[in-house]
């Protein structure tokens, strides 16, 4: 595997804990949740890979969408976390520090 395929599938694997991390803290439409993931990491994501990711997430019932009229020109999609959205970020998040602090061990033993 080359080395821009490995970073690929490592930042899709880890784009959904980011999205779910990122509305964790209240409401955000699509654009306002690539922004702050410009904004806060180097993760580069465009429209056409949130927007899959959140009808997923929705669809998973990990998500609630809500379309919001009259603060913008147009109507905004509204993502918020459910219940079970709540308890897999509490779970990805847990598995994530744990894989993290193994791959960690191994970095710097090697």
């Amino acid at each position: 595997m080359s080395h821009e395929t490995w970073q690929e599938q490592l930042r899709r694997g880890s784009l959904d804990l980011a999205i779910l991390l990122t509305v964790s803290t209240g409401p955000r439409y699509g654009l306002a949740i690539i922004q702050h993931l410009d904004a806060f990491t180097d993760l580069v994501v465009t429209e056409g890979t949130i927007y899959p990711i959140l009808g997923r997430l929705t669809r998973e019932g990990l998500l609630n969408a809500q379309w919001v009229e009259g603060e913008a020109p147009h109507p905004r999609k509204y993502y918020t976390l459910t219940r079970a959205g709540r308890k897999a970020l509490e779970a990805e998040t847990a598995q994530w520090e744990r894989l993290s602090a193994a791959i960690s061990l191994v970095v710097r033993r090697a």
